[in-house]
Order: C-alpha cells, then sequence, then structure tokens
C-alpha cells in the first residue's frame, strides 16, 4: 500500500485494543513510519509504547484518515474529541460494531467521508476477513483507501448497502464464535467416546482448522468437499444424517443463530 499522503498528513487511531494493535501493526510491518501515526487510548499497552507512534498527544488539524476503533458503549464519549475533523478532507473509518453511519453522520456531518466497516476475531493473526460500506461523501478513493488499511488484517469485501451489515455481523463477525462453540462441543463428543480430554481437543482443533484452510484453498465448493470425504454408508454419512437433519440439524441450527444475531444487530443498532 502507499502511504505517502498518510505519511505527509498523519493518521488518528481512537482506540488500540485487541483489533487496533492489529491493525496497528500490520501498517507498521507495511511500512507506515510510527512518527505518522497518532493514537488516542486512555489505557494504552506496553507494546503499543515500544512502536514508536505518538501517544495521547497533540493531533493534526486535518489527518488523512481517522480510524475509529473504540468499544461502542464508548462512542459517547469518544467521538466529540475527533469532532472538529469531520467535514473536510479527512477520511473517518469506523470498525465499531452496530453503530450505524448515521450515528456518525449526526456528530460529524454529513458531508464528512466515512466508510463503516465489520472485521472479525481472525485478524489478530492477519486472517480476519472485513466488509466495508461507505456513505454517500465516501468517494472511490476513499473506499480504497480504507481497503487498503484493512487489509494489514485479511480479506476485504465491499457491500453494496449498509443494510447488509447485520447479517455480515452475524456470519462473520460473530462467526469465529460459533467456530470455537464446534471445537468445544466436538472435543467433548470425543471424550463422551472415551478419549482423553487433551487428544479430544487437540484432535477438534487441527480438524477444523485444517478443515478450514482447505475450504479457503480448494477450488472445489464445500458442499462438494463434503461429498468427496463421504463413503455411501460410511461413518462420516452416519453422522452426517444427524448433522443435515432439518429439522434438527446444522441448517435449522445455524440459520435460527444467525438470524437472532442479525436481530441484535438491527436492535442495538436503533
Amino acid at each position: 500500500m502507499d502511504f505517502s499522503d498518510i505519511s505527509a498528513r498523519g493518521l488518528v487511531l481512537l482506540g488500540c485494543g485487541k483489533m487496533g494493535s492489529a491493525m496497528l501493526a500490520g501498517w507498521l510491518r507495511g511500512g507506515l513510519a510510527p512518527g505518522a501515526v497518532h493514537v488516542i487510548d486512555p489505557h494504552p499497552s506496553d507494546w503499543l509504547k515500544s512502536t514508536g507512534v505518538a501517544i495521547n498527544c497533540a493531533l493534526p488539524a486535518a489527518p488523512a484518515v481517522v480510524l475509529i476503533a473504540v468499544k461502542p458503549q464508548m462512542m459517547g464519549a469518544a467521538l466529540p474529541t475527533i469532532a472538529a475533523m469531520g467535514g473536510g478532507e479527512t477520511l473517518f473509518v469506523t470498525v465499531a460494531a452496530g453503530t450505524t453511519i448515521a450515528t456518525y453522520e449526526a456528530v460529524l456531518g454529513t458531508t464528512t467521508p466515512l466508510v463503516r466497516a465489520m472485521p472479525n476475531t481472525p485478524a489478530a493473526i492477519g486472517r480476519g476477513i472485513t466488509a466495508i460500506v461507505g456513505n454517500a461523501a465516501a468517494n472511490p478513493a476513499d473506499l480504497d483507501l480504507a481497503a487498503g488499511l484493512l487489509s494489514a488484517v485479511g480479506q476485504v469485501v465491499r457491500l453494496p448497502s449498509e443494510d447488509q451489515m447485520d447479517a455480515v455481523t452475524a456470519v462473520s463477525g460473530s462467526g469465529p464464535a460459533y467456530v470455537f462453540h464446534l471445537i468445544e462441543t466436538l472435543a467433548a463428543a470425543g471424550v463422551a467416546e472415551g478419549l482423553a480430554p487433551d487428544l479430544a481437543m487437540k484432535l477438534a482443533k487441527a480438524t477444523v482448522g485444517g478443515a478450514g484452510q482447505l475450504a479457503e484453498d480448494a477450488t472445489d465448493d464445500p458442499a462438494q468437499l463434503r461429498v468427496n470425504v463421504t463413503s455411501p454408508g460410511g461413518t462420516t454419512a452416519a453422522a452426517l444424517a444427524v448433522l443435515m437433519d432439518p429439522e434438527t440439524g446444522f441448517p435449522a441450527l445455524l440459520t435460527r443463530a444467525v438470524k437472532a444475531a442479525a436481530d441484535r444487530g438491527r436492535e442495538l443498532g436503533k
């Protein structure tokens, strides 16, 4: 990524917890000079202090980008600290869950270019996926800049409209928790069949991790990959008969789970 404009005008990072730290680490690895970054965080970590970025210091009047990475419940107190930068050429990018574009525009103004993003926790290891959508003031160059910054922690996809963000949150934002629970329950099922707990957990983690990587790398879609490992009348077929039951299996269960997450996201955004 070309950091020349950011290096000249600066980047403000509002909040540097796990997600903010993951992004900052990616930018610094990509060649962004620490001196171009200004972090606002009430409790800076030892790692952040070691990076050489400016922490809780005077901010540039018109930075190239302000990236908002605070928790939604802190938004009311945090936004006024950067409101004066709105309405100009500064691009605002937010990774806070459940906070709508309209909420930001009420503070920053509708002429402020803004990109709303939904990353997920695998960003911590550079394997995240982030969905983005811009407001009416964000032009294609703004979206390209936001995508470039967010690609530091994984893949980036663009949404046609903000109303899809709750579904994205329910699938990929909350999705890692569903996978972690699958690992938990798969290991517990192994223990129920006589495996030692540590062995069952090792098998479950490696199986889910390896299968996920295979699904991402393969040219076949997941349905075909499933068929490839399912011998008629075999052990996998016996298990899938339970998991694919239309009333009690994964299809019905995950549809309900994702809908519950999406509905909650819509409630939080009101």
